[in-house]
């Protein structure tokens, strides 16, 4: 897992760049599996920018950035392969002194097995000294399933398992462990203009299902142009055993412009 780091620092160079010059952060949650990326066809592109407040290990208001790209392919038996790409940024300063920061990488495949059936694979790579995370990486495959879809509203339930290698800014010890990963995710739009998305998720070390990690993120999103979009979130983020001298639960409330192309 450590040739991962040079090669997500590599894929995300511009783009964390840009979040330095621009003074932004990561939002997303450090899950394997993807946040919503909207995957259209032909490649779609997305930059968000936006104010994010969080509570936990860290108290402070600051801007966050995001860039996102995707597209779907004819995958196996010509059913369709969803390739997306996420790039994060969060970062504040006070007086002078960077007193939060946090990057992260994400790449994922979904292929359409059956009509309701999916597989996916992803790898992610997460750096938030906050949180003590010198870097924070998961290799993950599973399968979903399609409860609901129509028109106007979906429910998807994903099953999987991953690979999971945390190493700390301080003195503790590397860890590298197994973990069961199931997210539940709903999407439901009013009109054409607004839409709610409701994402639930949890990990548990295989080996000691006391470590546990639970996720939860409900937002509304808003078309506010041909291009533009206004996103409204709460996320919360709760690790049962947390590394060693920080908080269980960390808490973000999000608002962010969008510019899609």
């Amino acid at each position: 897992m450590e040739v991962m780091k040079p090669l997500f620092l590599l894929m995300g160079l511009s783009v964390l760049g840009m979040a330095d010059a621009f003074n932004v952060r990561d939002v997303e949650k450090q899950y394997s599996v993807a946040p919503e990326v909207k995957v259209t066809k032909p490649l779609q592109q997305q930059l968000d920018f936006g104010f994010s407040n969080t509570t936990g290990n860290t108290d402070t208001l600051t801007l966050n950035g995001k860039y996102q790209l995707s597209f779907i392919q004819e995958g196996y038996a010509k059913r369709p392969l969803k390739l997306a790409f996420e790039a994060s940024a969060l970062m504040s300063k006070s007086d002078g002194v960077r007193d939060n920061e946090s990057y992260r990488l994400w790449l994922g495949l979904e292929q359409r097995l059956q009509e309701a059936w999916l597989g996916y694979a992803s790898l992610a790579w997460l750096h938030n000294t906050f949180q003590n995370f010198d870097a924070k990486e998961s290799l993950g495959l599973g399968v979903g399933k399609s409860l609901i879809s129509e028109s106007h509203w979906s429910v998807t339930l994903k099953l999987g398992v991953a690979y999971n290698k945390e190493v700390y800014t301080n003195t503790q010890p590397t860890h590298t462990y197994s973990s069961l990963n199931e997210y539940f995710e709903v999407k439901r739009e009013f009109n054409a203009i607004s839409r709610l998305s409701l994402k639930l998720g949890a990990l548990q070390n295989m080996a000691h299902f006391e470590e546990y990690e639970l996720s939860s993120v409900i937002g509304m999103h808003f078309r506010v142009g041909e291009n533009l979009s206004l996103t409204i979130e709460e996320e919360i983020d709760y690790l049962h055993i947390p590394p060693i001298g920080f908080k269980q639960t960390d808490t973000k409330s999000i608002i962010r412009l969008g510019y899609s192309f």
